[in-house]
C-alpha cells in the first residue's frame, strides 16, 4: 500500500516542463527558436560572404613576389 503511494507521488512530481506550459505559450518558444536559428544562419552565411570577398580582395593586391613565391614552376625546369 505505501509503495503505491509513493509510485503515485513520483509520478506527479516527474511533471515535465512541456506538461507544465501552456500550448500557446510552447508555440511561441518554438517560433522563437526558428528565428534564432535562421538569424544564425544568415549570420553564418553572411560572415562566409565577408571572409569570400577578403580573400579576393587580398589576391587581387598580391605583390610580384608574392605571385612568385607562390609559383609551382621552377626555373631549373626551363634552363
Amino acid at each position: 500500500m505505501r509503495k503505491a503511494k509513493e509510485k503515485k507521488v513520483d509520478q506527479e512530481s516527474q511533471l515535465t516542463l512541456k506538461d507544465a506550459l501552456n500550448e500557446e505559450i510552447l508555440k511561441q518558444l518554438k517560433m522563437t527558436q526558428k528565428e534564432l536559428e535562421k538569424q544564425e544562419e544568415m549570420k553564418k552565411k553572411a560572415e562566409a560572404e565577408k571572409k569570400r570577398e577578403e580573400r579576393k580582395r587580398r589576391e587581387k593586391n598580391k605583390s610580384f613576389e608574392e605571385l612568385l613565391n607562390e609559383s609551382r614552376l621552377d626555373w631549373k625546369d626551363f634552363k
